[in-house]
Formats: C-alpha cells, structure tokens, sequence
C-alpha cells in the first residue's frame, strides 16, 4: 500500500492588481512565501497571511497552501 509523508508547504497570497479592461476579469499578483513548517494549521496561517496582508498595497483574492507529497511504498 502507499503512503504519502508532506516534505514542503509554501504559503501563497492572491492580490488583485486591477481588472482587465476588455474582459472585465481580475488582473492577479501572487506573493509566495517557501519554507513554511509543514506542520502549521490553517489557523496558523490565516493569522500570519492576515499581518502580511497589512503591509501590502493591493487587495488581498485568495489565500493558498502549496504542499508537495513523497509518495513511496
């Protein structure tokens, strides 16, 4: 059977950068954040997303987590 084990998480923040003028769509900057402890909740990293989110100039579109998977037998 196969088992999987978490070896990276990267946190990436979602900001809209203004909406595109002929299709009316939202223009998207990402900020990624690598090294993130692949242990850390979702609460962990909504608190620390929502102080990055201060001192940034544009508004905050999504929050993500990344994580990459070894899948071995």
């Amino acid at each position: 059977m196969a088992d999987t084990q978490k070896v990276d998480s990267r946190l990436q923040l979602v900001f809209q950068d203004g909406v595109d003028g002929e299709s009316g769509d939202p223009i998207l900057k990402n900020k990624t954040f690598n090294n993130v402890k692949t242990a850390a909740t979702a609460d962990q990293l909504m608190a620390i997303s929502t102080a990055l989110v201060d001192l940034q100039q544009r508004e905050l579109y999504s929050i993500k987590r990344n994580d990459s998977l070894l899948i071995s037998e």
